[in-house]
């Protein structure tokens, strides 16, 4: 191990002289528990569990649960911490513990140097080709999810009527799959790849992967609706009118980035079912808020095509009629609207969580 120490807050761990110093001043631990800090520190952000510490540290003795939680209490007492509001040691109940404060090596010849396998701050550094072509493909991928899952939705309820001859049910819903994955593939292609760029100038600041989304969202909302409007146009003669387009897509695209940006933060010091949770409030709330800026979603799209087309065998009314609306009405159409994007934001922020992960671990194992 080069010669050096880890920093985090105002304490430094050098694990050659095996030493812990609050500023200038050492501070006692036994051996035991400086190597259960040291096991902490050097898995930054990563869940250590109860048997990894008994494995590591107690070296495979057999001892009880009371001596790790005694170890865990001590070592806060020695860092200032707060079991109840940490900044650097949580607990994950059941599994083990996590030091979740920004953790930084400086070598002794550079002392602002930083190993690969400690992480200052996730995202700090611009993004590479690879992890831009990751992160990007993953958030179409759970896009393409969320579309097959709306795809299914749309199609179950307009086979829940009676169908004119010859257009059985599977057809429609094999229709409507296609049309909401394929739809839900481009647009989660522009969002992703929106954030993914941004990426390439770090994402230290809220509004660099929002920025990024909704640029990419507005841009394949923009030429999406222009080219469907005009295809009907040229193929039919006439246009469903004011279908998804723009404005939908940055505020989904804008969504997306933020909650990406805050479901990593999120991570860092919980579990990451909360950071996804975090994601599919916010996507609900945009789904919601769409439908009263005058905005329609894809529901509203397929409604709006449904009308305009007298004789499809589309037809959402059976969901508006739940509420007392003739046809897909303002609320129909928000309480669709916000499982929609619920689906959409919470499906790609998932993926790209997990990739986004794997591609630190991959660059932790690299360096190892």
């Amino acid at each position: 191990m080069a010669q050096g120490h880890y920093r985090f807050g105002q304490f430094s761990l050098n694990p050659v002289e095996r030493q812990l110093k609050h500023g200038e001043q050492s501070v006692e631990l036994n051996a035991r528990y400086f190597d259960a800090l040291m096991l902490l520190v050097r898995e930054q952000g990563t869940l250590v569990s109860k048997e990894r510490f008994l494995d590591e540290v107690w070296n495979g003795a057999t001892v009880s649960d009371e001596a790790l939680s005694q170890c865990i209490k001590t070592l806060r007492r020695q860092l200032g911490d707060n079991a109840a509001k940490p900044i650097f040691i949580a607990t994950v109940p059941k599994h083990g513990y996590r030091f979740i404060a920004p953790v930084e090596w400086q070598e002794e010849r550079t002392a602002s140097a930083q190993t690969p396998t400690t992480r200052l701050k996730e995202h700090s550094s611009p993004y590479s080709w690879p992890q831009f072509l990751m992160l990007g493909g993953a958030g179409m991928l759970g896009s393409g999810i969320a579309g097959v899952l709306g795809g299914l939705f749309f199609g179950f309820v307009s086979t829940a009527q009676p169908l004119q001859n010859g257009m059985g049910a599977i057809s429609i819903l094999l229709v409507m799959l296609a049309i909401t994955t394929l739809v839900a593939l481009v647009g989660g292609a522009g969002v992703a790849f929106g954030i993914a760029a941004a990426g390439f100038i770090g994402h230290q600041r809220w509004w660099q992967p929002t920025a990024g989304g909704a640029l990419g969202g507005m841009l394949v909302g923009a030429v999406g609706k222009l080219l469907g409007v005009d295809a009907f146009h040229l193929l039919l003669g006439q246009s469903p009118g004011d279908i998804t387009g723009a404005m939908e897509g940055t505020l989904l695209g804008a969504a997306v980035g933020f909650g990406y940006w805050l479901a990593v933060r999120v991570r860092q010091s919980s579990s990451a079912q909360r950071a996804v949770m975090f994601a599919i409030s916010i996507g609900g709330f945009i789904g919601v808020l769409i439908p009263l800026l005058g905005g329609r979603l894809m529901a509203g799209s397929l409604d709006l095509l449904a009308r305009s087309f007298p004789d499809s065998q589309l037809q959402l009314n059976p969901f508006g009629a739940l509420f007392g609306e003739q046809g897909l009405g303002t609320i129909s159409q928000m309480i669709i609207g916000g499982v929609e994007g619920a689906l959409f934001v919470g499906g790609m922020i998932t993926a790209m969580m997990l990739t986004d992960r794997q591609f630190l671990n991959n660059e932790r194992n690299a360096a190892a």
